[in-house]
């Protein structure tokens, strides 16, 4: 099979595809046939090395090293003791652990546990559903790990990007109040995602956000990366959500959680519901281009220079 891989930590330019033997399931595990995997941040920080330590105390991860997250596809094998929940043939997501031994989504066929492998969407071609699972994932976890009541506010950073507009999209469902960051070439965009507030990005950030909310927000979920620079726009005894592992410190009593996605991927209830959240319009869907496995390097590239208002996908299958 064509798999995109790397066998060194780098830039870009060390992703490769190569031939590799197709894996088999064994019992639990389901064999998809990859149609689309997404290219996400969280790829390129896999290739650069950010989980090298992690991977220390997992000696059954070796090169060559699959990167990717999320896939689409269809169902190409069951392996013994897999229920029927899903059935072969049947078009799928699937949220991908690339830290692992069954490697990632960037390849023609991937072997996972069935509890990570849920129905797509309705109606969506399977490029499109190939963008969202790992994002809107990551965003309800965040949410239900700041446990906010209806009307409390929430910052959000990083609000353009796919994980920041899912925040929003679910937190506006959740019946709380939104104040999102933007550039102004990013507010109309924003505001569709249904913010109640923008602030600007940069200097006036926090400024702007004590302008709305002089005792600070309640929670905030911090997927701009900012983080010391945002913890002055949280209240006393608020909660922070971090995604790259920020450790503080941060006081007046604010709870740090450092949320990393990977501990949900067996969730398949919560994988079911977004779907579903997908197919009535709650989550929006942002697929900007499909490439070709040889040109995941210049995906790789185009995420380092930044401003990705959307999700590029690799397509395997036609």
């Amino acid at each position: 099979m064509k798999a995109v891989t790397f066998s060194r930590f780098g830039s870009p330019d060390v992703l490769e595809v190569l031939e590799l033997p197709i894996p088999e399931p064994g019992p639990g595990e389901v064999r998809v046939r990859v149609h689309s995997a997404a290219v996400n941040p969280t790829d390129a920080a896999f290739r650069a090395g950010a989980y090298a330590s992690r991977m220390e105390e997992l000696p059954e991860v070796v090169p060559p090293l699959i990167p990717g997250m999320d896939a689409s596809g269809l169902v190409d094998a069951l392996g013994p003791g897999v229920g029927d929940r899903l059935s072969l043939g049947e078009e799928v997501v699937a949220f991908v652990r690339p830290v692992s031994h069954w490697g990632g989504a960037y390849a023609e066929y991937i072997v996972l546990p069935e509890s990570s492998v849920v129905r797509a969407p309705a109606g969506l071609d399977l490029a499109a559903s190939a963008t969202f699972l790992m994002n809107a994932m990551t965003a309800s976890a965040a949410l239900d790990e700041m446990a906010l009541d209806p009307g409390d506010a929430l910052v959000v950073t990083g609000a353009p990007g796919m994980l920041g507009g899912y925040l929003i999209q679910l937190a506006k469902q959740q019946s709380l109040r939104v104040i999102a960051d933007a550039a102004t070439k990013d507010t109309a965009l924003v505001e569709s995602f249904g913010a109640d507030d923008i602030v600007p990005r940069g200097d006036d950030f926090l400024s702007a956000v004590r302008e709305l909310l002089p005792e600070g927000a309640r929670g905030l979920a911090d997927a701009g990366i900012l983080n010391e620079k945002a913890v002055p726009a949280i209240a006393d005894e608020g909660v922070m959500v971090v995604f790259q592992g920020w450790p503080g410190p941060v006081e007046r009593g604010i709870r740090l959680v450092q949320l990393f996605v990977a501990a949900w991927g067996d969730d398949t209830d919560r994988m079911q519901r977004l779907v579903s959240d997908v197919e009535s319009g709650i989550l929006s869907i942002r697929l900007l281009e499909s490439l070709a496995p040889e040109q995941a390097s210049k995906a790789h590239e185009a995420l380092h220079a930044g401003g990705i208002r959307g999700r590029q996908v690799l397509t395997f299958g036609s």
